[in-house]
């Protein structure tokens, strides 16, 4: 009978490319496995045509008040006869999974009474990919590779771009307006790069289509993307570019991992050493990204190309 396992990581994107090595070593463990990936409707497509996977599930996220959609969860996940669970997202909800589950199944994360704990208490202070490969040979599995990315297609024709061209990221997270190096910063850089010969290409979402339609205004030779672009397309332009600049924000994570030379400015907000992507990866930092000038990012920038 073929076993059957069950991996949980729910998001966000940053922490959702971190785990594809997670995702690769698990599949490699487990190789003629049955498994199941419970996550979020934003990675389920990405998830579902990558090599780790039999079947992608999409968790609702149900309430507390919602006893019904509890219920059926609670039916699904006892009704898969579940070998063992990989809890990557190691939260209170996907931790609560678990008392839903009865206890009964060989769990690795941090859920009260699980079987296979991630017991170390500084967990909290290591980078994202240390912590994950620490828990995942805490559960057997000793061997986690580095983000690999070659499946994704090769398919930016319809972008139209030319080389070379970098990528710029100049969105966040709109609650947290202080990962964001200023918008008229990235158009300065934008002009910089252009006057090299690079072209300029601005990644956001259609909620940061004004933003970087006002950066692509102040730079005309800079080409906007703004909600043009899944989870494919960004790895694929990261194949592709020449560099990359951006915030501390999920598409830095899949850009770097897709192998782009890549810079990623951080605040007093979010901390490189517990978070930041790997691979070709330069950090800059200031406690106010107001601080960063223009001069010194074009500068670090170069140096990567």
């Amino acid at each position: 009978m073929t076993a059957r396992i069950l991996v949980i990581r729910l998001g966000a994107l940053g922490d959702f490319v971190q785990s594809t090595g997670p995702f690769a070593a698990i599949r490699a463990h487990h190789a003629k496995a049955h498994i199941t990936l419970l996550t979020t409707r934003p990675f389920a497509a990405f998830a579902a045509a990558s090599p780790w996977f039999d079947q992608v599930r999409i968790d609702q996220r149900p309430k507390p008040w919602q006893p019904l959609a509890l219920w059926r969860l609670r039916g699904w996940l006892r009704g898969q006869d579940f070998a063992q669970v990989y809890d990557l997202q190691t939260s209170d909800r996907s931790s609560s999974y678990f008392r839903l589950l009865g206890g009964k199944v060989a769990w690795s994360g941090i859920a009260a009474g699980c079987s296979q704990p991630h017991a170390n208490p500084r967990r909290d202070f290591m980078h994202t990919l240390e912590r994950q490969a620490e828990q995942l040979a805490m559960a057997g599995i000793d061997r986690v590779p580095a983000p690999d990315l070659s499946w994704v297609p090769d398919d930016t024709a319809r972008f139209g771009l030319g080389t070379p061209f970098a990528l710029l990221c100049p969105g966040g997270a709109a609650h947290r307006p202080a990962k964001r190096w200023p918008a008229e910063r990235f158009a300065a850089l934008a002009a910089r790069l252009a006057a090299r010969g690079v072209a300029p290409v601005l990644l956001g979402a259609k909620a940061e289509a004004a933003e970087l339609a006002a950066i692509a205004a102040a730079c005309p030779q800079a080409t906007s993307l703004a909600g043009l672009t899944d989870l494919f397309d960004i790895a694929a332009l990261g194949r592709r570019a020449v560099a990359a600049i951006g915030n501390d924000t999920g598409p830095m994570h899949l850009i770097a991992a897709a192998g782009a030379p890549a810079l990623v400015l951080f605040s007093a907000e979010s901390d490189p050493a517990l978070c930041a992507p790997r691979g070709r990866v330069t950090v800059l930092r200031r406690p106010r990204l107001a601080e960063l000038e223009v001069a010194e990012v074009e500068s670090a920038l170069a140096a990567l190309t």
